[in-house]
């Protein structure tokens, strides 16, 4: 473990931070536009299955959980439209290509972004589109739906491999304003302080755009490829890149605020952050909790499969998937096993929670949906 230079970011400062999603919501990747990773929640104890649905491919997919409603796609092309206290199928609406990434609900509507390189905005009761919009390369990466800064309604912020950023009027799909990169994006679009913009792609860049505009504000070197969606508190960003490092950045200052690295594998997890810790995921099938401020190692949680899905953090604990095929939950100081739940099938999408369940798909198709137990008796 390598810890670096400490943080700009003065501890008694109190930071912005957007609230995290109630229980009853995990309305887009990551719970919400802070791409935080967090829900107002304390984690549900002795879990069991509450249902499983199975998909025609692999669930490499986050969910979206909103109106009593699961959204969840697949390496088949389809998004299906699950009733969230039995698994049941509403709707399903197919693409022409993988969907990789978790819709954003909102307004009666859910956007959609597909590998067949569109983004798609549906009705969020039939499946029936309401408009498109086409772009030149897949789109892998959640859409964020955020309040358009300057009046009413609001916009979808989407990234794709075209290497754009575009901003969209969530009304009719008019595009507000869009920011070329000239170089694939992976990740979503996170909003920090509720005015910049920011993400990471293969430039090897942190990317802060005026959310209002579109204008570029500044890029910061993270120094390798940022593969996933970044991670936010206050005005601090988080990633891990190619480099095997995880990175905290300063974005208003445009400054890297420290550097982490533990093995010489990657982190190609998204990270869930607090107050206190950034939690990801690695190869090295750890998960890593790290000081916030220092950039220092606070403990590490082994599992035994790659750890690529993005952790939840939880009032008291954080749940992670791990390829081996198990769910874990484990307390927030220092790191120790809460529970385990075997699922049987590598999970390398990152889990949802909202009515309740965390919502998780599998490499072989399953959906499960788990609750807090113990399970009825019969």
């Amino acid at each position: 473990m390598l810890a670096l230079a400490g943080c700009g970011e003065k501890p008694a400062d109190a930071p912005k931070v957007p609230p995290a999603p109630k229980a009853t919501a995990w309305p887009m990747t990551r719970g919400g536009p802070a791409l935080t990773g967090a829900a107002v929640a304390p984690v549900p104890r002795e879990p069991v299955v509450a249902w499983t649905f199975t998909a025609p491919g692999p669930v490499n997919a986050e969910a979206a959980i909103a109106g009593g409603r699961v959204f969840i796609g697949s390496d088949k092309g389809r998004l299906h439209c699950l009733d969230a206290a039995t698994g049941r199928e509403v709707w399903s609406f197919e693409t022409k290509d993988a969907v990789n990434a978790a819709p954003a609900v909102g307004g009666g509507r859910v956007y959609l972004s597909s590998n067949d390189g569109k983004l798609y905005a549906l009705a969020a009761d039939t499946g029936a589109v309401v408009w498109t919009l086409a772009t030149d390369e897949k789109i892998s990466s959640g859409d964020t739906l955020v309040r358009n800064p300057g009046g009413p309604g609001e916009w979808v912020l989407v990234n794709g491999y075209d290497g754009t950023t575009r901003a969209l009027d969530a009304a009719d799909g008019r595009v507000v304003w869009s920011y070329a990169t000239g170089n694939y994006i992976n990740g979503a679009p996170a909003i920090v302080d509720g005015r910049f913009v920011v993400f990471g792609g293969c430039d090897a860049q942190l990317h802060v755009v005026g959310l209002a505009d579109g204008q570029v504000l500044r890029t910061i070197d993270a120094e390798a490829y940022i593969p996933a969606s970044i991670g936010t508190f206050g005005k601090m960003a988080f990633c891990g890149n190619y480099a095997n490092q995880t990175v905290a950045f300063d974005v208003e200052a445009g400054t890297v605020a420290w550097k982490y690295q533990d093995r010489a594998m990657p982190f190609f997890s998204s990270p869930a952050v607090n107050e206190r810790l950034v939690l990801i995921g690695s190869r090295d099938k750890y998960l890593h909790a790290i000081d916030r401020l220092k950039g220092e190692a606070v403990w590490k949680f082994r599992t035994g499969g790659r750890v690529e899905g993005a952790p939840i953090l939880f009032n008291d604990a954080v749940v992670f998937g791990s390829a081996d095929g198990r769910l874990y939950a484990a307390e927030l100081a220092a790191g120790a096993e809460l529970w385990r739940l075997e699922l049987g099938e590598a999970l390398t999408a990152s889990p949802a929670f909202g009515a309740n369940l965390i919502v998780v798909g599998g490499e072989k198709g399953t959906v499960f949906a788990v609750r807090a137990g113990p399970a009825p008796a019969r």
